[in-house]
């Protein structure tokens, strides 16, 4: 069974579509249930996709929501997509809104992962991929509580990788940046969802435990920098550079 955040349009709609013809079962959650019966409808495979109206942010119906997927299957695959962007200058916000970003963006993000890792960790098993940004690095203008939850998430990822992968190696997270899209949140010349969704799909079918703690943007792997000293050593110890993987063409 795979868990796709935010799949009653954009993105989270085209990853469910690609799981399931890939031959996935797929749990999709939104909170339209307009859009995800469209997800459905869409859907190549019958009874491949079954959605779940719940927002991430209400941890105590996400508990819920993820107690009803178990009753069709075990939990193997999590991708978290589900995100707002509200485009708002700081002084037009609120502790409130900023917040209710943060909740969903980075809150709803770390809830998926405590909820499905109890399945995990008894499975010895499971794939994380979070759909994260490089939007901290250059924050844009009205974007404040969106670069913030986003950058956000990449910390989370590598924090949650340093709790887990000695004592369960079984268990594979990454973190993966899709690019600009040519969805509602995106920008009219982005990259179509479709497209992105078969980097995403491949790299949430990947197990391998390289893949362990890696980032990828688009589909390609986003190498961590070496220090300086580190690269004098490699060569002075004749390493090979690292060379980054790259996921299925578009």
């Amino acid at each position: 069974m795979a868990i796709v955040t935010g799949a009653g349009k954009g993105l989270g709609r085209a990853l469910a579509l690609e799981l399931v013809m890939r031959g996935c079962t797929v749990a999709g959650i939104g909170r339209s249930a307009t859009d995800l019966a469209t997800t459905a409808m869409l859907s190549a495979t019958e009874n491949a996709f079954h959605p779940f109206v719940c927002d991430v942010s209400d941890y105590d119906a996400l508990r819920g929501t993820f107690n009803a997927i178990r009753r069709i299957g075990p939990l193997a695959i999590l991708i978290n997509n589900a995100a707002i962007y509200p485009r708002r200058d700081f002084l037009d916000e609120t502790p409130e809104s900023f917040m209710h970003a943060i909740s969903v963006n980075l809150g709803g993000m770390a809830a998926c992962c405590r909820i499905a890792l109890e399945d995990m960790v008894q499975q010895g098993a499971g794939r994380i991929v979070n759909v994260t940004s490089f939007a901290d690095l250059a924050p844009i203008a009205a974007s404040s509580s969106y670069a913030v939850s986003k950058g956000a998430g990449r910390i989370f990822t590598r924090a949650l990788v340093a709790d887990l992968e000695e004592r369960f190696p079984g268990i594979v997270i990454s973190d993966w940046i899709p690019g600009a899209l040519s969805t509602t949140m995106g920008i009219a010349d982005g990259i179509p969802p479709e497209v992105a969704a078969r980097w995403g799909a491949e790299l949430a079918l990947s197990n391998a435990p390289s893949l362990n703690g890696t980032l990828w943007e688009r589909n390609n792997e986003v190498l961590e920098q070496q220090s300086f000293k580190r690269r004098i050593l490699n060569r002075m110890l004749l390493r090979p550079a690292p060379v980054p993987r790259m996921l299925c063409a578009a």
